[in-house]
């Protein structure tokens, strides 16, 4: 578990890492996330750190933070990244703009956050340069932009193909955009596409989410991001689910939601390569969250974003305007960090390898952890063939008890 509490220390004016953590840098993989706060509206799921913009004006109805001036913020967080990480050579292996709803601004300033990572850094040939785009975002002229600015991905938020669905998690595209979406990326020249999918829905019947399913592999993709969903606390749903408007989400179904996922990507084509992530063969999985299940170091920029260099953890201050305004000061806009134990790291080890399909090495669990293992292969958790070749690696009924698993083998 962490080794100081939640809230963390408080990270360095200048944003200094520990010597431990700048050991290495440079020799493990590498990559920028790049938040972008905003949205046109909210949905009732979400408890991502975003903003409307009527939730960014001041009394005076000013903004201190606009999507005009965002990108500028933004590589000034990069600037500030090479100057905490020296003068190692860093060669970055993924980038990967998230929100909030990134493509809410123009292409050009993904693109110019992007020429100051590369100018800084350098981008690894072949790196993987993904954005995240709400489908109502994006038509043929501003995949085409994007891709013209050196992004290779694309992942597009459809969640449900039915109507009635997306209205109750207050999604405003309408069916069939995300699958014309689509169908734009590549023909704009994206290498990659994933459609991200939300299962569990309350009012969602087996016949719907088939129906989505079904929609996301008939739209040629060669990824498929699928979550059950989770009501948030502070959310709309989680009011409208307290209140008894709707049902919470039943983990019976949830389950049952699951397999129904894997037998029709798999027949489609799509292997399960983490617990929730299915690719079309390997170079359609996504480099930039395999840095994150596998320990890499990532540098997290934008409000409330998350980073981890050599086993320290830091997270930024959650509002726009408190953010720039550490920036202006030329001071790091972290607001907490938590330097990881050998013991927490063996412990997010264990829990992020075991989701992925390589599965995680036996010789990281302690005595009890490798008899719990023995337990889980006997029990149909894990893989007989895998742990014989000394890997824990979660079987499908195991991947519906995934977390139960890592408690038992940690």
């Amino acid at each position: 578990m962490p080794s100081v509490p939640l809230d963390g220390e408080p990270v360095p004016a200048d944003g200094a890492l520990p010597r431990t953590a700048t050991e290495g840098v440079g020799t493990r993989p590498f990559g920028f996330y790049v938040h972008v706060p905003f949205c046109a509206t909210r949905c009732g799921y979400c408890d991502f750190n975003t903003y409307t913009a009527a939730e960014l004006r001041s009394r005076d109805g000013a903004a201190a933070v606009t999507r005009e001036g965002y990108a500028d913020l933004a590589v000034a967080e990069v600037r500030l990244a090479r100057r905490v990480l020296g003068t190692a050579d860093i060669p970055v292996d993924t980038v990967f703009f998230g929100g909030g709803t990134p493509t809410l601004l123009p292409p050009e300033d993904l693109g110019r956050v992007l020429a100051a990572i590369d100018a800084e850094f350098g981008l690894r040939p072949g790196a993987e340069v993904t954005t995240e785009a709400n489908p109502e975002t994006v038509d043929p002229g501003v995949l085409a932009r994007l891709r013209e600015q050196g992004l290779t991905r694309v992942s597009f938020g459809m969640q449900s193909a039915r109507r009635h669905v997306l209205a109750v998690l207050d999604r405003a595209h309408t069916p069939g955009r995300p699958q014309q979406c689509a169908a734009w990326a590549r023909a704009a020249g994206f290498e990659h596409v994933n459609l991200d999918l939300i299962y569990g829905t309350p009012g969602e019947s087996d016949a719907d989410w088939k129906e989505s399913l079904h929609a996301a592999v008939d739209a040629g993709v060669d990824h498929v991001s699928a979550y059950s969903l989770i009501v948030e606390e502070g959310t709309r749903l989680a009011a409208r689910v307290r209140r008894g408007e709707l049902p919470a989400p039943d983990d019976d179904v949830l389950a049952d939601r699951y397999l129904m996922a894997d037998d029709i990507l798999t027949a489609a084509g799509l292997s399960a390569y983490e617990v929730s992530n299915w690719a079309r063969g390997a170079a359609a999985r996504s480099r930039h969250n395999r840095l994150y299940w596998t320990g890499g170091d990532w540098w997290g920029v934008g409000p409330g974003a998350h980073s981890h260099v050599g086993g320290t953890r830091w997270w930024n201050v959650k509002h726009p305007a408190a953010y720039a305004a550490r920036l202006a000061e030329g001071a790091s806009p972290g607001q907490a960090r938590e330097v990881l134990d050998d013991a927490d790291r063996r412990f997010e080890r264990i829990l992020l390898e075991l989701r992925i399909a390589e599965g995680c090495p036996l010789d990281l669990l302690d005595a009890d952890g490798r008899a719990a293992a023995a337990r889980a292969v006997a029990d149909g958790l894990l893989e007989p063939a895998a742990h014989a070749d000394g890997r824990a690696v979660l079987t499908r009924r195991g991947r519906l008890l995934a977390d139960a698993v890592v408690r038992d083998l940690t």
